[in-house]
């Protein structure tokens, strides 16, 4: 079986990074992480990279005059590995239009909400200022709209009596490392893709859905 090949975007932990690198390792896995970039040197995901050995680089957006400069350096950085997919795992930089456009379809990430519900940042505070009873963590293609694409998949944590943003973060992390590896193998293998800005799995519209 061929593998698709996976290019990995990440700005700290990498605690995504690592549940994509375990699930790599099954029998049945459809992809392989062949890249890993980070924006800023300090990330401890460059150091899982280099335990799992896997080629991982820095390119620090703090050494560009502009978000174009910096945009078309990775893109360049990109190109040379020709993934094909990329996969955000707590990559925390907007890009570009032009750059979006350059991947679209090709580009995945996880946000830590059930989008279209909060975008952006802060999310797990301001479902709790919501009073929401239902949280949870969405993957979606990325398009030029911040957290705006198609949903892949959702997995869902009720909110308890009590809650504070540190204790939901900590509960949706925990589905956010079941739910990211499952989508990016659902888009590896074939079996999701997108059609006309929608998703559309196994054949029909419609994304993955786990509960928490």
């Amino acid at each position: 079986m061929t593998k698709a090949r996976i290019l990995v975007l990440i700005s700290g932990g990498g605690s995504n990074l690592q549940t994509l690198i375990d699930a790599s390792r099954q029998p049945d896995c459809a992809y392989e992480i062949v890249h890993v970039i980070s924006n800023r040197p300090e990330a401890y995901g460059l150091s899982r990279a280099e335990q799992a050995h896997i080629p991982a680089r820095c390119l620090d957006h703090k050494a560009f005059k502009d978000r174009s400069s910096f945009d078309a350096a990775l893109a360049q950085m990109i190109d040379e590995v020709r993934p094909d997919l990329i996969v955000y795992a707590g990559f925390m930089r907007i890009m570009g239009a032009d750059f979006v456009s350059r991947y679209e379809g090709r580009m995945i990430n996880i946000h830590p909400s059930l989008l279209p519900n909060f975008p952006g940042l802060h999310t797990h505070a301001r479902a709790l200022e919501a009073g929401v009873t239902i949280h949870g963590c969405t993957v979606h293609w990325v398009t030029a709209g911040v957290d705006e694409g198609a949903i892949i998949g959702q997995a869902a944590v009720p909110i308890l009596p009590g809650d504070t943003p540190d204790d939901l973060a900590a509960r949706v992390l925990v589905q956010e490392h079941r739910l990211y590896p499952a989508c990016v193998q659902a888009v590896a293998s074939g079996r999701a893709k997108l059609v006309d800005c929608r998703t559309w799995l196994d054949g029909r519209p419609g994304g993955l859905a786990l509960l928490g």
